[in-house]
């Protein structure tokens, strides 16, 4: 699933829409994205510089939600299903 994150859209918030609409669930039924990663972090390595202006390139993958996540430039974000040996119940990888 491909996913544009919107300019006034954080990245992490961009990581939880997208994976509750990947996996048909609603986002509270998801584990927390802080449980994987600092969600303030992950928005900070594509925030604009310090002197407002924007950072160019960047490439971020992680497993968020049995799916392979990865961040292009804070504005595409692409998820890929992973099978797990946990089973359909645990989508918490």
């Amino acid at each position: 699933m491909e996913y544009d994150i919107a300019s006034d859209e954080s990245v992490s918030t961009a990581v939880v829409r997208a994976a509750s609409a990947a996996r048909g669930l609603e986002q509270r039924a998801l584990r927390p994205l802080a449980d994987v990663l600092d969600p303030d972090a992950l928005n900070a390595v594509f925030d604009s510089k310090a002197d407002g202006t924007a950072r160019i390139g960047g490439h971020l993958d992680f497993v968020y939600a049995a799916c392979r996540v990865t961040i292009d430039n804070g504005e595409y974000l692409t998820l890929e299903p992973i099978d797990t040996a946990f089973g359909p119940d645990r989508i918490d990888a």
